[in-house]
């Protein structure tokens, strides 16, 4: 389909080499935006065409590398604000010269996290073919302001660019060829190890939608197709850049029902002394995402994939429990650390 066509991925990680394997696969001519030499050689073997090794707040190098792209997508973290401005400060001169892009920026379902904290369940869903459900949200809800920079753009831009905003739930999955784990429930399986059972914030009741990495990059991958083969100036581009992208429907695991797999497949492996889930007592938070704790692991955040599904798009994967216990699992218990000196997630959580 698409000879010709340069791709730029910035942060061709968990989520963007998923995609880059896809986009190979299809002939696009891609360039993936890595921090190190030994990832620019993964990649390059997953069949990018070249790499560019830099930081994501070289926001000159990206810029760079942005202009000479017809396709540029973000995956490198939801929350960098200047790696986003470089990226549409080439999308800006593209369109001075006559020249479309498009750009697909991902950020994080979060952004509707209501605050829950782990105390309840909530019965707010959002729906991306609706768009002022989104627009509702707060200015300053996780990943918001990011998301507006880009909107703002696109507002003004309209039909000289075509940008879109992915928006994943809870990411799970693991490729062998990537070697790759998502990061929330990794990191609860890491501190049941740690403290000796598995557990949830506050009351454990919250529920996110989530989504299979792979199913999520074919995703990115419908999303594209259907951006290069409609016109830019159809109110379908203008007025609405948001999709998600979630595998569940109405069957939401709520952050216990997690904790509950996870205990039970711990204390089966003989790891921990029983399968009793348990509430996280604050200053624990440490050794899961500090501050954060209460927002990437006891939030309610519930998405529906109304636009991805009506281009065709349908999730094909392991649920989170099959995938949990038939392949991250037995990755997380090979890891070669000292389980005891483990202290939580230090980086951002895209969902």
């Amino acid at each position: 389909m698409a000879p010709g066509k340069k791709v730029l991925i910035v942060g061709p990680g968990f989520i963007g080499w998923a995609v880059l394997d896809l986009l190979a696969k299809e002939n696009y001519e891609i360039t993936g935006y890595v921090r190190r030499k030994e990832h620019a050689d993964q990649i390059k073997a997953s069949g990018a065409t070249d790499t560019v090794l830099g930081d994501l707040n070289d926001k000159a190098l990206i810029t760079k590398h942005a202009l000479s792209h017809d396709i540029v997508i973000h995956t490198a973290t939801a929350d960098h604000l200047p790696s986003v401005e470089a990226i549409l400060e080439a999308v800006q001169q593209r369109a001075e010269k006559g020249l479309s892009t498009i750009y697909i920026h991902t950020s994080g379902t979060s952004l509707i996290d209501d605050g829950a904290a782990g105390a309840y369940k909530g019965d707010k869903v959002y729906h991306d073919n609706i768009v002022s459900e989104i627009d509702s949200v707060s200015d300053n809800a996780p990943h918001r302001q990011i998301d507006l920079a880009i909107v703002r753009v696109q507002k003004k831009l309209r039909e000289k660019a075509k940008i879109a905003i992915m928006i994943p739930p809870t990411i799970y999955g693991y490729n062998p060829h990537h070697g790759r784990l998502s990061i929330q429930i990794p990191v609860l399986t890491r501190y049941a190890l740690k403290h000796g059972y598995a557990g949830y914030v506050g009351a454990g009741l919250p529920v996110e939608s989530n989504i299979h990495v792979n199913d999520l990059a074919r995703g990115y991958i419908t999303l594209l197709h259907h951006l290069e083969s409609t016109p830019a100036n159809t109110p379908d581009i203008l007025e609405n850049p948001y999709y998600f992208c979630e595998m569940t429907g109405d069957n939401e695991p709520s952050w216990q029902d997690i904790a509950s797999l996870i205990g039970t497949e711990l204390h089966k492996a003989g790891l921990i002394p029983d399968s009793k889930t348990r509430t996280i007592p604050p200053e624990n938070y440490g050794d899961l995402f500090m501050d954060f704790t209460p927002v990437a692991i006891g939030l309610n955040s519930r998405s529906r994939a109304v636009r991805l599904r009506e281009l065709g798009w349908k999730p094909v994967e392991k649920s989170l429990s099959e995938s949990y216990i038939q392949d991250e699992l037995a990755v997380i218990l090979k890891e070669d650390v000292d389980r005891k000196a483990f202290d939580g997630y230090h980086g951002v959580v895209a969902s």
